[in-house]
């Protein structure tokens, strides 16, 4: 369980991020930049709030090049889901093919599996 907790806060951190980056773009597009750079560093700081305990309890388990690994999958999932769901994109193929390189990713990364540093 110790190794699914950072996951599960990333996840959540992701969510918040994703929001943060490209949630104005629907839903304040015709308001000030002002404004939506203030709601959008608002929405920053709930991130925050997950990320940094995610790392400070990923580190005890992960080594850090995993924790950031871990933490790609995570931004290329949930940015799918946002941008299929939230935002209405048509996925393409593109996707599957950087999801693969993520896969890469994670084998190279996690192949001295255990040796958080």
């Amino acid at each position: 369980m110790d190794r699914l907790y950072p996951i599960l806060l990333l996840v959540g951190s992701n969510c918040f991020m994703t929001y943060a980056w490209y949630g104005h773009l629907k839903d304040l597009r015709s308001k000030p930049l002002l404004l939506a750079v203030i709601v959008s560093w608002g929405v920053a700081f709930l991130e925050y709030c997950l990320q940094v305990p995610a790392n400070r309890l990923g580190i005890q388990t992960y080594s850090l090049g995993q924790l950031k690994v871990i933490q790609e999958i995570v931004t290329m999932i949930v940015f799918a889901a946002f941008a299929m769901i939230y935002m209405q994109q048509r996925l393409t193929w593109n996707y599957l093919w950087a999801g693969l390189c993520l896969v890469a990713a994670a084998f190279f990364i996690f192949r001295e599996a255990g040796t958080a540093q």
